[in-house]
């Protein structure tokens, strides 16, 4: 209970400083997420290219846990977990809050889970984060990017936002780890204390998730007159 309370109150701060407290939306906003959507990044900053693409990343780690956790949850996890696509953690704190314990996996992988659940996949999300971070990196202007950060509500709340899901991502790696059999709690707190990059090699590494076939309770047969 105490979990779902934090969650709670996290969402609700996080959603009172986005539309609140956060600085002010400025002109010409819809049209950068535009040109960032499109691919028209000429006199974009490469760090708000890079922080906006790693905004998509960010979902598609998640969705290698999330689809899998959710085959036991009361809860549509793909609900939350696609449309974080579109608002991030505004989507993914309700159901962290409401989701339940869940450290195990009953059932069939269906060619979703067997994708989102396959090191190939954990593989190609890291060389694309590599190939982000590099990119705004060896070309982004940190100036202009703490200027937009304090005067631009959109890069603010972006920066939160992809903050929030380093963070909280461990909330759902201990349940991930113990459906697979892999109990290590040192490993478990490299993953969780080194943002981005860990989770992306623990989607690597981490073992196949095996399938347990759901058994059948036997009737019972009449007794012979």
């Amino acid at each position: 209970m105490v979990r779902k309370i934090a969650f709670g109150f996290l969402w609700l701060g996080f959603t009172i400083y986005a539309f609140f407290l956060a600085p002010p939306e400025q002109p010409g906003t819809f049209e950068l997420i535009k040109n960032l959507s499109t691919g028209q990044w000429q006199g974009v900053n490469p760090l708000v290219i890079a922080l906006f693409n790693l905004m998509g990343i960010w979902p598609l780690i998640y969705s290698t846990v999330v689809f899998i956790d959710g085959r036991g949850q009361k809860i549509p996890a793909w609900l939350f977990t696609i449309a974080s696509f579109g608002v991030g953690m505004f989507a993914l704190l309700p159901y962290l809050a409401l989701r339940e314990p869940n450290n195990k996996f009953v059932g069939k992988k269906n060619i979703l889970l067997k994708l989102l659940d396959s090191r190939v996949t954990g593989i190609v999300l890291t060389l694309a984060t590599v190939i982000l971070v590099a990119y705004g990196l060896k070309g982004g202007d940190w100036g202009s990017f703490v200027q937009q950060w304090q005067t631009n509500r959109f890069i603010n709340v972006m920066s939160l936002d992809f903050s929030l899901f380093s963070l909280l991502f461990p909330a759902l790696l201990g349940d991930d780890m113990a459906r697979r059999g892999w109990k290590n709690p040192q490993i478990f707190w490299l993953i969780a204390l080194i943002p981005l990059f860990a989770p992306l090699i623990y989607l690597c590494v981490r073992p196949p998730l095996a399938e347990i076939g759901v058994e059948s309770i036997p009737t019972q047969q009449p007794a012979a007159n």
